[in-house]
């Protein structure tokens, strides 16, 4: 097992310049290795992390020198242990986290152990970033109603977290209000560098949702994974990553006047999906750098999942430290960061020559050559320049339904519809503007796009413009802070006065909780097949997401949202048609109400101030009124309710002992589905809402649920009994054993009756029967993967049998105990001639040191045909994890032996 680190000798004292010492931390330099000097910055931290746990265990000498070995090994796809520093998860998926944690503890508990030794071993930081319902809009007490239907819709999840945050140390809960997860992880959280016990080393988080990436733009290596890598993480073990391959993207000179970040971004975002950047990471460099302050590079690292990158770095520089600073970080704690990056050669100093690095690929961009611009109507990377919308819209009218056509006759593409919009006669046109949103996503970490959209609301309620009634408008900052900037400046008013008013803090209009339409509104909509425009300043637009009657919608910066609001349509060009009439009679112009950069700086600077990242961020500890009034049990230990329908004990550690059971073949099984290629987990994994004719649906009746009650599958990750009724419950699902029918059934293979996948996976294991489950190419694609593995588990899935496997799903069935096996290449289930009308036996050496990683085994079925498979536990630590018959339960018995 794990032993003492062989890189200890290069471990040296961080002095303090006025005497006195930071901390310890391992030295690059001191290794004297002169390829270490060109690595790209994103591919040191990944290095300084493999250096500090190595164990020659799971994390080995060998690792180390793959990853200093980066230039050669990269372009080979080689697999290396990655232990991040922290891990943040956001409600949604905290709630298993949390329930697991739990679990363990119980098992702890019953076994003999002291149950609070289970807590995270690596800091976890959960933010409750609840969601926000538009339809309380337009009002000034929109925030306070948006948090009432949340507490009251979620109270027993709130209050499940709320005891983790006092039964587990290492463990931080965000309450609900304060902000998206994100931007407080911008703002507060992240670490920049850690300084644990006196060891000094880097930041560096994974989290449960794509847009994690953000925090690249302070300096701090992050990306989003699912469920069960976070909690693996947490648990203190390595996750395997492929060595990434890093494109440099060299900026210069400085953005025009007039220019915002977000068009810099759909700018990036276009030239980076045209490059091709899936599985890399993309690193930030050059003289252009210093002029894109902290804000602009976070929006850039928010859009990494857009740009298909795994994360989009910046590297720490003068100005990460300024906004450090700025959001109220102690002049210690700077101090210590930029001494510990110095010392390491992370840090970037612009006015010293640079070292030239070694990238895979390279791209160029002169931010000077950056314009106006929006993307749409469909998808994020398909940009329009301001002075080409108009032409480009009448294009998309004309061409065939896709993403940039819509296939509207000529004849009817300027048609107006009459309607009557409470008691006043209206038109609506295509094209015309029904939402206009100022989004949380991306663009509200960026004081400058904020005020500068509540400058070109100040001007325009000066010259005297509205926004229609009828125009859904709305504000949800991801901050506190936005709304303390924009009151100190004086401009919330002008934004209220166009109906922009806050609606709370947290993710709306992106992810479809823009509420309904008017019904005027909604029925011109339907009734005359107009196309209808969202002008969001999010980061997606597919279409379908932003609401179901706007077709086309558009991503642009939160200044343009309130210009475009106001000129009522997308179909203008901005240069030469009036967005309007003002006081008297006279045509108001875009350039009338577009601030100057100079403008918009003045107002940052008198009204972006440290007090209101201080003070927005106490609430924190404070918490609010409605999170303090919860009231939670304050055992170390929780007491389950056996009656709830969102938090319940999984089976897990049921028949759990102190010894391991030791490696388990298959005996006999059935095939409880029959896959093609491309599975996703989002076939297998429970999501979105509760069929009514579901075997969830019947559980939740059956327990006095209303079926209006039901909420989604996500709102219940913390029940197992839901998500595994929930498993392969997709209505798209195509198993052979159906012979050509589509959706959630399978074929019970002893009576050849046809049953839901969890009913026929019930019957097989209330008659002692094992099953496995027949696969194509790349089974478990896709993300939300924590219970696509644990799905499987619940219904008694010992093994899946594909041609290939996505990585990180493979490694996640291994973490619940399922075997994963290869068909050898060029055969298949079709090939050798299987039905999954078979029973399949699969026998396992019974000692884990009679076993080695990717080995052959036989699989042997009941009507005489054998064929081999490779068996796919990569690593040592994998056969360990599956030998204790999973992660959790090799944490547990590792954790009680280490205290023994």
């Amino acid at each position: 097992m794990a032993g003492e680190n062989p890189f200890k000798s290069i471990l040296k004292t961080l002095e303090k310049p006025g005497g006195g010492q930071f901390g310890k931390y391992y030295s690059l330099p001191a290794l004297e290795d002169p390829r270490i000097d060109k690595l790209p910055y994103s591919i040191k931290i990944l290095l300084e992390s493999a250096i500090r746990n190595c164990d020659e265990f799971e994390v080995k000498s060998k690792d180390v020198e793959k990853i200093i070995d980066w230039e050669n090994t990269s372009p080979k796809q080689v697999e290396i242990p990655f232990k991040p520093a922290r891990v943040l998860l956001q409600d949604f998926t905290g709630v298993p986290a949390v329930v697991d944690l739990a679990c363990m503890r119980d098992a702890m508990n019953r076994l003999g152990g002291n149950s609070n030794k289970i807590n995270p071993l690596v800091p976890v930081d959960l933010v409750i970033d609840h969601s926000v319902q538009v339809d309380v809009a337009r009002s000034e007490n929109a925030v306070q109603a948006n948090m009432e239907f949340e507490f009251q819709r979620n109270k027993e999840r709130f209050g499940f977290l709320k005891w983790g945050s006092n039964a587990f140390h290492n463990m931080l809960v965000v309450p609900p209000g304060s902000g998206i997860v994100h931007q407080v992880n911008l703002e507060y959280l992240g670490r920049v560098v850690f300084n644990t016990d006196g060891m000094l080393y880097p930041d560096s988080v994974v989290g449960t949702d794509s847009h994690t990436t953000m925090i690249d733009g302070l300096g701090v290596a992050g990306w989003g994974v699912g469920g069960i890598e976070a909690e693996a993480a947490m648990l203190g073990q390595p996750m395997s990553m492929v060595l990434p391959g890093v494109v440099g993207f060299k900026l210069l000179g400085r953005l025009r006047d007039g220019v915002t970040a977000t068009d810099l971004v759909l700018t990036v975002t276009q030239m980076l999906r045209k490059h091709g950047v899936v599985g890399k990471f993309v690193e930030f460099y050059g003289e252009g750098m210093s002029e894109l302050s902290l804000a602009d590079r976070a929006t850039i690292a928010n859009m990494s999942p857009e740009y298909g990158a795994t994360m989009g770095f910046f590297p720490v520089d003068h100005v990460t430290l300024q906004y450090l600073k700025l959001t109220g970080r102690s002049d210690d704690t700077i101090a210590m960061i930029e001494s510990y990056l110095r010392a390491n050669n992370m840090f970037v100093d612009y006015t010293e020559p640079q070292v030239e690095r070694v990238y895979s690929s390279s791209l160029e961009l002169n931010l000077e050559d950056v314009e106006p611009c929006i993307s749409g109507p469909k998808r994020p990377h398909d940009r329009v320049p301001l002075r080409e919308m108009k032409a480009d819209w009448f294009a998309c009218l004309d061409n065939r339904v896709g993403f940039k056509g819509f296939a509207v006759p000529k004849e009817s593409q300027n048609k107006a519809v009459d309607f009557t919009f409470h008691g006043t006669p209206a038109q609506l046109r295509h094209g015309d503007v029904v939402i206009a949103a100022i989004t949380s996503c991306t663009n509200t970490s960026n004081p400058s796009v904020m005020l500068g959209a509540a400058l070109v609301a100040k001007k325009a309620c000066e010259l005297g413009l509205e926004v229609k009634p009828w125009i859904k408008t709305s504000l949800a900052p991801g901050s506190g802070v936005v709304t303390k900037y924009l009151q100190r400046s004086g401009l919330q008013k002008y934004l209220n006065q166009l109906g922009f008013h806050i609606v709370g803090y947290g993710c709306t209009t992106c992810i479809g909780n823009s509420g309904d339409l008017d019904e005027a509104v909604a029925s011109a909509i339907t009734e005359n097949d107009i196309v209808a425009a969202a002008v969001l300043s999010g980061n997606r637009n597919f279409e379908g997401r932003v609401h179901p009657l706007t077709r086309a919608n558009y991503l642009a910066s939160p200044p343009l949202v309130v210009a475009y609001a106001l000129a009522g349509t997308v179909n203008i060009d901005f240069e030469t048609e009036p967005i309007g009439l003002g006081k008297d009679g006279k045509k108001i112009f875009f350039r009338d109400i577009w601030p100057s950069n100079e403008e918009v700086a003045n107002v940052v600077q008198s009204s972006v101030l440290p007090d209101m990242f201080r003070a927005t961020y106490e609430a924190i500890t404070k918490g609010n009124p409605m999170w303090n009034q919860l009231s939670v049990p304050s055992g170390t230990l929780y007491s389950w309710d056996p009656t709830s329908t969102y938090i319940h004990e999984p089976p897990y550690f049921k028949e759990m002992s102190m010894s391991p059971p030791g490696l388990h073949g298959v005996k006999n099984a059935y095939c409880l589905l029959n896959f093609g290629d491309s599975i996703t987990t989002d076939h297998i994994s429970p999501a979105g809402s509760i069929h009514k004719d579901s075997p969830a649906a019947r559980y939740l009746l059956e327990r006095g649920v209303d079926r209006r009650d039901f909420n989604s599958y996500g709102s219940r990750r913390g029940n197992d009994e839901i998500m595994a009724r929930g498993t392969f419950a997709n209505i798209r699902l195509v198993n052979k054993l159906l012979k050509g029918e589509v959706g959630p059934k399978t074929i019970h293979i002893p009576t050849g009756e046809k049953l839901s996948v969890f009913d026929a996976a019930m019957r097989y294991k209330s008659e002692g029967h094992e099953t496995v489950i027949l696969a194509g190419a790349e089974y478990g694609s896709g993300s939300s993967r924590d219970w696509a593995a644990k799905g499987p588990m619940l219904l008694g899935v010992k093994a899946v049998i594909a041609k290939s496997f996505e990585r990180i799903h493979r490694s996640n069935l291994v973490g619940m105990g399922i075997i994963p096996l290869c068909f050898k290449p060029g055969e298949d289930a079709e090939t050798l001639g299987l039905t999954g009308h078979e029973r399949y036996s699969i026998h396992l050496p019974s000692s884990v040191n009679e076993i080695r990683p990717g080995q052959d085994l036989a699989v042997v079925t009941d009507n005489g045909k054998s064929f081999t498979c490779t068996l796919r536990f990569d690593t040592e630590v994998e056969l360990a994890y599956f030998d204790h018959g999973g992660i959790l339960q090799y944490v547990i018995r590792n954790l009680i032996n280490s205290h023994h």
